[in-house]
């Protein structure tokens, strides 16, 4: 059964496999957080502007789907934990300006050895996510919520270039 616990062992997996000499300098959370449907997994730390504040990663709750493979989800972790050695959401110094300048983050991966997994990743994301994801349309809580319209004096203030 996919949960918490077994997402701390893959992450914790991943790391001494191609980030041993890593120092985890904070305490790292990683959960399950909602289904989202494209954003797989983002870091953050926990007091925004405090490098030595605990660092979390959330995971799509889509991955708790036995049908996706566990490949898929220790290279998102692995994608994780590069953010993290790159100095976003971690005490380690900051590599740039924006995580994912010039494929930073997949020539990372290429470099530890997880670029074949990357590409599998790619491929089976491609071909299967929409059927992970389809299955949960009619789900409560998956579909967005209609924007209110505004009230119709808005339009007339408009309308008459008022605002």
């Amino acid at each position: 059964m996919r949960d918490n616990f077994w997402l701390k062992q893959k992450l914790d997996s991943v790391w001494n496999s191609y980030f041993p000499e890593v120092n985890r300098l904070n305490n790292i959370e990683v959960f399950f957080g909602k289904r989202a449907k494209r954003r797989l997994a983002s870091i953050r730390q926990k007091a925004h502007n405090d490098k030595k504040s605990d660092t979390q990663i959330r995971v799509t709750g889509f991955y708790k789907d036995e049908r996706v493979p566990e490949f898929v989800v220790e290279t998102t972790l692995a994608h994780e934990i590069c953010h993290y050695v790159h100095g976003f959401a971690s005490p380690l110094p900051q590599f740039s300006r924006f995580p994912h300048r010039g494929d930073m983050v997949d020539k990372e991966l290429e470099k530890r050895g997880v670029g074949d997994q990357l590409k599998e990743q790619k491929a089976w994301l491609e071909k299967n996510w929409n059927n992970i994801v389809g299955d949960a349309i009619f789900i409560p809580g998956t579909v967005r919520r209609k924007r209110k319209k505004a009230p119709a004096y808005i339009s007339v203030l408009r309308t008459f270039g008022i605002i």
